[in-house]
């Protein structure tokens, strides 16, 4: 199996090490990455938000599953852009990664839905 995992901190170091570890694992490539997952694969430095870019990249490199770690990728949508591409993406689309991405509506949701939290307030100016 190709994988590319989307990250670059201790998390997908992490993730890079358990993936090479499986017996279904070809290939591992890593964007940007960092020293440690380059010792499970390659190491590609490459703008995370040219989903375009990146959709050609794992297409070119046969990519069988991309695992995507950090939250602004996710909130940015590209889970989204990779499903819409036909390639399988393992991580919250957009819209279910907003409620890691945004305070505020995270605790709009917690109000909500009666789940204990602090009292907070959202400035839309300083």
């Amino acid at each position: 199996m190709n994988v590319l995992l989307i990250g670059s901190g201790g998390r997908e170091h992490a993730l890079a090490w358990k993936i090479a570890n499986s017996p279904n694992f070809t290939k591992l490539l890593t964007i940007p990455g960092n020293p440690g997952t380059g010792r499970y694969g390659r190491n590609v430095p490459f703008p995370l938000d040219d989903h375009p870019a990146l959709i050609d990249l794992a297409q070119q490199e046969k990519i069988d599953l991309v695992v995507v770690g950090p939250d602004n990728p996710l909130a940015d949508g590209i889970v989204d852009a990779f499903q819409a591409a036909g390639i399988p993406a393992f991580g919250p689309t957009a819209a279910a990664a907003r409620i890691e991405s945004s305070k505020s509506f995270a605790k709009e949701i917690m109000a909500a839905t009666g789940v204990p939290t602090a009292q907070s307030h959202v400035f839309a100016s300083a």
